[in-house]
């Protein structure tokens, strides 16, 4: 449920409200807008008579939210979440482009990597520490040394990284990681969600290759129900009949997840088309969908990458990409 308060609403007659709503066993969530503040009411509603709450003079209307997700809807936070990790912000009229290998391999890879793509307008650094694989025989990453490298990298680049949590018990490798990500096979992963929803670090949630956006968006209410509204969806592909790309990339979830949802929405086409000359025309189209932002998978020398080569693309590649990403977006703020 939520209350919409009018204008003349005093600082005084919400913190009543509020109180008189807690009272009552609901936990209240202030949203302040241009114009109105908005009390999002989470809990059993069903005590409160919502005849009586429209009565009230500084009230101007309320609404039951039908849909299962509440901290996340948009009905329950009408302006854009904007998420800041540093001087950078996600979300709202706000773009980044996040790159890096799949992969931490070395020093050396992930230092070149890591300049490359700043040099090109890449804002923020991604490269797997802890990598989920089908096979167990398959390259699974060089776990915390991998994180202690991006941390390095962070160090000389000054760029924010971004790397994936595969379990509740690494989190405190990760207090100094600035976004920590959770890969599509652990977004219904609800244990490790509650544990992120403890803290305040700013987490990238991956569609799962086989999940609705309403799944989704209710994952994403775990993560904000224990306290972290600092949510990043992540479209990255689903699972369909079609067998001539890895995944398909759902293009329709960035204007359907931003009528639904106030969190920022993100684009993974490298996972989503498995090949790397499909990349380009995607990340294209998600930047002209409204995406709030891109994640691209770069690597200096593909063909001998230790994890999904054939999606990465090289450093020149990136760049000319980077340049019309700048064109699409100028194109579609006219």
């Amino acid at each position: 449920m939520v209350a919409v308060l009018k204008p003349s609403a005093t600082s005084e007659q919400i913190e009543n409200l509020t109180q008189w709503l807690k009272e009552r066993g609901l936990t209240v969530h202030i949203s302040k807008g241009e114009f109105y503040t908005i009390l999002g009411l989470i809990g059993d509603t069903s005590q409160i008579d919502t005849e009586l709450l429209e009565s009230l003079e500084m009230v101007d209307k309320v609404k039951r939210i039908s849909e299962p997700f509440k901290s996340a809807n948009r009905k329950f936070h009408p302006d854009d979440s904007i998420i800041e990790i540093g001087d950078l912000r996600i979300g709202g009229p706000n773009f980044q482009m996040i790159a890096g290998p799949c992969s931490v391999e070395s020093p050396e890879q992930i230092l070149a990597v890591a300049q490359s793509v700043k040099s090109s307008g890449a804002t923020i650094l991604r490269g797997g520490a802890f990598k989920p694989r089908t096979s167990p025989y398959d390259f699974q990453g060089m776990r915390a040394d991998g994180i202690e490298l991006l941390l390095e990298v962070k160090k000389q680049t000054g760029m924010p990284i971004v790397t994936e949590i595969m379990n509740a018990n690494h989190l405190p490798m990760f207090e100094q990681v600035d976004i920590i990500q959770v890969g599509a096979r652990n977004m219904q992963n609800f244990e490790l969600l509650k544990e992120l929803g403890k803290t305040n670090k700013p987490v990238l949630l991956k569609r799962g290759l086989a999940n609705t956006l309403q799944e989704l968006l209710m994952s994403a209410e775990y993560i904000m129900a224990g306290g972290n509204h600092n949510v990043i969806l992540c479209e990255r592909g689903i699972r369909t009949f079609e067998t001539y790309t890895r995944n398909t990339l759902d293009l329709s979830a960035v204007p359907l997840l931003q009528e639904l949802s106030h969190l920022p929405i993100i684009v993974d086409p490298s996972h989503a088309t498995g090949l790397a000359r499909l990349v380009q025309p995607m990340a294209l189209a998600a930047a002209a969908a409204g995406a709030h932002g891109i994640m691209i998978e770069v690597h200096n020398d593909p063909a001998h990458a230790l994890c999904d080569g054939a999606q990465s693309l090289r450093p020149e590649q990136f760049a000319e990409l980077s340049g019309k990403i700048k064109k699409i977006r100028e194109a579609i703020a006219i």
